[in-house]
């Protein structure tokens, strides 16, 4: 009888944190890395933290995604649309950006230090307090133009385009 009583007593104390939703996180991270996503949809998703490192998203949508502190380390992203997503903290080092939209994009804070932009349209994107090579700066600042939806912030500005 004693072992029964402490069995239940065991079996009660192993499920309260299952019962008070401790035992689980709430919302894991996705981790999707060195993964082939070509077209994949993840528009209007909160992906915040989620990990893309080494993966290939050509022409993935993006769009209004909540893109906060993710790791797109070397992901491909040609073609993409990450119009109107949050990418405040993001890492982008790394990532090929061709002809990806990322118009209103806020990306204040991400660190984008060896991304390659080419062909881009950053209309109203916010690139404040965003690293970045000299060459890559001189390019965004040919085409920058336009002021992010969110922040208020100008394109140039927020580049330091002179």
């Amino acid at each position: 009888m004693g072992r029964l009583v402490l069995s239940l007593f065991t079996a009660v104390a192993l499920m309260i944190p299952v019962i008070l939703g401790a035992g689980t996180p709430a919302s894991a991270a996705m981790d999707v890395a060195k993964q082939v996503l070509i077209g994949a949809d993840y528009s209007n998703r909160d992906l915040r933290g989620a990990t893309f490192n080494l993966s290939n998203l050509r022409e993935a949508n993006f769009s209004g995604s909540d893109l906060r502190g993710a790791s797109l380390y070397g992901a491909k992203l040609q073609d993409a649309d990450l119009s109107g997503s949050d990418l405040r903290e993001a890492t982008l080092d790394s990532a090929v950006l061709t002809g990806t939209d990322l118009s209103d994009v806020v990306l204040e804070g991400a660190f984008a230090f060896n991304t390659r932009f080419k062909d881009v349209n950053i209309s109203g994107a916010d690139f404040t307090d965003v690293p970045m090579r000299g060459d890559q700066l001189k390019s965004l600042c040919a085409v920058a133009s336009g002021t992010n939806p969110t922040t208020g912030r100008d394109t140039r500005t927020s580049l330091g385009c002179s």
